[in-house]
Formats: C-alpha cells, sequence, structure tokens
C-alpha cells in the first residue's frame, strides 16, 4: 500500500509536467508562428498578386481597410484579387470597403473572385471592383437596403409593463419598439432606406457601366446564379484562378506571379497572440480564450449590427432585402 507522502509526490511531479508540457506548446506555437509570420514578410517584398479574404457578416473593420490600403501601396503587389463570401451586413461597412477597392483600382488591377455568394454590401464590394468573377452556381445581386425594428408593446402589455417617454419631438428614437409607429415616423425611416438605395442603384450603375434603368430592373432585391449574372451585366465572367489570371494578362500583370493571401493582424499568425495561435492553444488547454466568437456564431453574425443593413438573409423561411 502507497503512503500518503509517496501519492503527494507523484501528484506534484504530474503538475510539473503537466505546466511544462504546456510551455513546450507554447514555445513551439511561438516559434513556428514567428517563423511563418517572417516568411510572409519576405514574400510580400518579391512582385506577386495580393489576396484579400472578405467573409461572414460586413461591419465597419478598420483592421480590413488598413489591409486593402497596405496592400495596394504595396509596389510589389502588382494586383489585388478580393475573394468574396458575404451576404452582406452593414451599408456603412460596405460603403467604406467601396471607397478603399476604388482607391486601390487607381494605382493596380483588382479582381472580385466570388465564390459562394457576394449579396447585397457583398455585391457593393465586389462591383467596387475593375472585373468580377463567378463561379456558375454562386450566389450575387440582393441589391437593396432594409431598416428593421421589433414592435414588443403587446408583450409588455401581457406582463404588465409600461414605459413612460418624454421627448423634444414627435420623431425622437423613431420608431420605438415599445409602441406602434406613427405613420410620419414610417415615412421618415422610408426616405432614409430609399435614399440609402437610390446610392447603392448608382453605385452599381457607375461601376458596371450600365444604364440606371438597367440597374433598377435588377434592383429590387433579387438573388442570381453567377450564370444569370453573367447573361444580365452583374458578372464579368465565370470561373476561378485562371479566369483571374487570363484577365490580369490582359492588364499586363505576369500571370506567372504567385497568388499571396493578405491576412489582417487578427488572423495572421502573430506571435502568440494571432487567431491561429490562440486556437491552438484552446485546443491544447481545453478552455476558450475569448467567446466573442462564440456570441457571433449563435446571434447568426447580425447581434451586434447597427444602421442600415444591406443583407441577404439566408438560413430563414426566405431572403429579405
Amino acid at each position: 500500500m502507497t503512503d500518503p507522502e509517496t501519492l503527494a509526490d507523484r501528484r506534484r511531479i504530474r503538475r510539473k509536467l503537466r505546466f511544462w508540457r504546456i510551455a513546450a506548446v507554447i514555445v513551439a506555437i511561438a516559434l513556428v508562428a514567428g517563423l511563418t509570420a517572417r516568411f510572409q514578410g519576405l514574400s510580400k517584398r518579391a512582385d506577386h498578386i495580393a489576396r484579400i479574404d472578405i467573409s461572414g457578416i460586413i461591419t465597419d473593420d478598420q483592421d480590413l481597410l488598413e489591409l486593402i490600403d497596405e496592400a495596394a501601396k504595396n509596389d510589389a503587389a502588382k494586383a489585388m484579387v478580393i475573394r468574396i463570401s458575404s451576404p452582406g451586413g452593414t451599408t456603412y461597412g460596405g460603403e467604406r470597403i467601396h471607397k478603399a477597392l476604388l482607391r486601390a483600382g487607381k494605382s493596380k488591377p483588382v479582381v472580385a473572385d466570388i465564390r459562394t455568394l457576394a449579396a447585397s454590401a457583398g455585391y457593393m464590394i465586389a462591383a467596387s471592383t475593375d472585373h468580377i468573377v463567378a463561379g456558375e452556381s454562386s450566389i450575387v445581386g440582393s441589391i437593396g437596403v432594409i431598416f428593421q425594428y421589433a414592435q414588443a408593446g403587446e408583450l409588455l402589455d401581457k406582463i404588465g409593463v409600461r414605459l413612460e417617454e418624454i421627448k423634444s419631438s414627435p420623431m425622437k428614437a423613431e420608431p420605438s419598439p415599445f409602441h406602434e409607429t406613427s405613420e410620419e415616423a414610417k415615412a421618415m425611416i422610408r426616405s432614409l432606406v430609399l435614399d440609402s438605395y437610390d446610392w447603392f442603384v448608382d453605385l452599381v450603375a457607375t461601376q458596371r457601366e450600365m444604364d440606371r434603368t438597367e440597374v433598377l430592373a435588377l434592383a429590387d432585391g433579387s438573388i442570381f446564379t453567377g450564370r444569370q449574372g453573367l447573361a444580365n451585366g452583374l458578372v464579368d465572367a465565370l470561373g476561378g484562378d485562371a479566369e483571374i489570371l487570363a484577365y490580369l494578362k490582359g492588364r499586363g500583370v505576369d500571370d506567372k506571379l504567385k497568388i499571396i493571401d493578405w491576412e489582417t493582424e487578427a488572423n495572421s499568425p502573430n506571435l502568440l497572440f494571432g487567431a491561429r495561435a490562440a486556437g491552438l492553444l484552446q485546443q491544447v488547454l481545453g478552455v476558450p480564450l475569448t467567446i466573442s466568437s462564440e456570441i457571433d456564431r449563435l446571434s447568426g453574425g447580425k447581434l451586434f449590427l447597427d444602421g442600415l443593413v444591406s443583407v441577404w438573409q439566408a438560413g430563414g423561411s426566405s431572403g429579405r432585402d
């Protein structure tokens, strides 16, 4: 029979071993991430084609905007490929990326590579490039703007809660979820949405070199396959990397150049604190290092969207725009 002192010694040894194993994994991750970051930095100094991913819900993403500007100013990046898989997001978020891509297009060719979908603000981004390549079954379009608000007045009545308010003018804080929306408030919001919608339509008409009437015929919130988009003018070509390189060759870019993925600081292997390193540590330690991604996943990526929204809402009973 093992005495208590021996058992205590064994536990201490196991704890030390566990500590050094975790420490070794952390050091290994740091070394690999650091070497990878150094290699990527060196690869960006040689002539190449920069590729930037834009996926998921689009928001006002300062890191992404800075990455686009950095790639645009990098003389070694002879062209940019914007790879898009997004149902859209905030209109303002799309607007800022649109302007960043227009700036980039003044210094080098910029191509949109539409994967699964580029709808609403996702298509707004695609239309901001010089050339759009999509898959035959990719989803494009959903040109439009939406403003949604909940009505919780009846629920509050049922549980016996009443909200009192004193405000400076009838339109202040309208629409409110606590009472029926007045016709005046609806008219105000409708005017807001239509003004943003007109801006979106004009953007597509200008960038795609289409008559405004042509765009209006497509801008009823409808979505299209890549094949349909090619036929109606929303897409320039069907395919992938081969078609992108063929277009760039026509713009004077060597089609033998490597395509290098550019990533934001949060997604790059940035020593111990990059997202990839954090993911590996999470697997080793068995505990989450952040809950923000889980909250975002549970909310469908739309929990913290503010302002006007240009998004094709996949996953529900119908797509609304």
